[in-house]
């Protein structure tokens, strides 16, 4: 249980738990990781059974994970301890645990939320919005990321390698657990009031939008592929429309100034592309990505090589265009020139050499991950 400042609930919350695992035959033990309370909470937890971890680095991930690390039985059982959930009634999350499952996830919307029991902005928006998303980028069919009341072999904390110390640490359990296709499954839940006189430590935008980076920053493809690849087809194909002439649609004139912005958006959606690249494979070097087969081979042979080619070649394309343009203001002697035609030249030569740029730069970056990885 993590704890800060809980001595209204905290006694209630252990001897639940100690009397569920009496009930149930099972020999085990409550934990607390304290975040430095300052109203007795510590004394409360070892008067009523529970052995206390002082964890001074501060917040709900960091309590949580100060437990953990504690914990000396096969399985774990994490719950708040403000009294939300029912902690006499584990049954479900054992038996799923004993049936072979690494991580056992309640969810509150399977098995009820009473009234009063989540704010309205967290339950219809907050709480949906943000299960949705972790379903969607990293393909996981849980339907509710952040339950607080969860169960999970020991040992898996090492082998996800749990990092974060905020309330976004509900969300890495998860998010790794799927990245890494451990065995998950749900269970009904039920959420009540908590017994306490004051509010809650959560803070709905602050600890939001931490949920919304954590899940961004875990999914490159999501982040940066999809965007990229969607910017550079767009810039691409609206570029070819206009690059040999002005075109109208609907009675709407496009030119080169069109022909400038999808130049531009080729030129970030690429970037977005390499930027991808470079973090999922930064991320499987570090561990807390999975390895995928196909990327590990940018790190490995003649990457660099390869990417210096390809950029020298979008380079060289540039240049061309350039020294193109220059015959064309040569043969114009010098003088002003009719700018949406020689744009057309000067806008995609541009291009190419930025983008050439980027393929070279970023061949000696994979190259640069290949050095750590040896």
């Amino acid at each position: 249980m993590p704890c800060l400042n809980e001595a209204e609930t905290l006694g209630t919350c252990i001897k639940k738990a100690l009397g569920y695992l009496e009930r149930a035959g099972i020999r085990g033990e409550v934990i607390v990781g304290d975040n430095g309370s300052s109203d007795g909470s510590q004394e409360i937890a070892r008067n009523a059974g529970a052995r206390v971890i002082e964890v001074p680095v501060k917040g709900y991930g960091a309590a949580l994970m100060g437990a953990i690390e504690a914990c000396r039985g096969r399985y774990v059982i994490m719950g708040d301890s403000d009294d939300s959930y029912d902690l006499s009634k584990l049954d479900l999350y054992v038996e799923k645990l004993r049936a072979g499952y690494d991580l056992v996830m309640g969810n509150r919307f399977m098995g009820g939320i009473k009234p009063g029991a989540m704010p309205f902005l967290h339950k219809y928006l907050g709480n949906p919005v943000l299960s949705f998303i972790g379903r969607l980028f990293f393909k996981s069919d849980i339907g509710d990321f952040h339950c607080g009341l969860r169960g999970f072999r020991q040992d898996i904390v090492k082998v996800l390698g749990l990092q974060t110390t905020g309330m976004e640490f509900a969300s890495e359990m998860v998010v790794k657990a799927t990245l890494f296709k451990l065995k998950i499954a749900e269970v009904p839940t039920t959420l009540s009031p908590d017994g306490r006189s004051r509010p809650p430590h959560l803070r709905t935008w602050r600890d939001g939008w931490r949920h919304l980076r954590f899940l961004l920053i875990f999914s490159p493809r999501w982040l940066y592929m999809i965007p990229g690849i969607t910017l550079t087809v767009l810039g691409l194909v609206v570029g070819g429309m206009i690059v040999h002439g002005p075109k109208q649609i609907a009675g709407i004139g496009f030119d080169t100034n069109t022909l400038l912005y999808a130049g531009t958006a080729v030129v970030i959606g690429f970037q977005a592309i390499l930027f991808g690249l470079l973090t999922r494979i930064y991320g499987m070097q570090m561990g807390f990505l999975p390895e995928k087969k196909v990327l590990a081979r940018f790190t490995v042979g003649s990457t660099l090589e390869k990417g210096l080619v390809v950029g020298l070649v979008l380079f060289l394309l540039g240049v061309g265009g350039a020294v193109y343009a220059l015959f064309v203001w040569r043969d114009a002697g010098f003088r002003a020139l009719d700018y949406p035609d020689i744009l057309r030249i000067v806008i995609p030569s541009v291009v190419a050499i930025i983008v050439g740029f980027q393929v070279a730069l970023a061949s000696f970056f994979m190259s640069v991950l290949a050095i750590a990885r040896k």
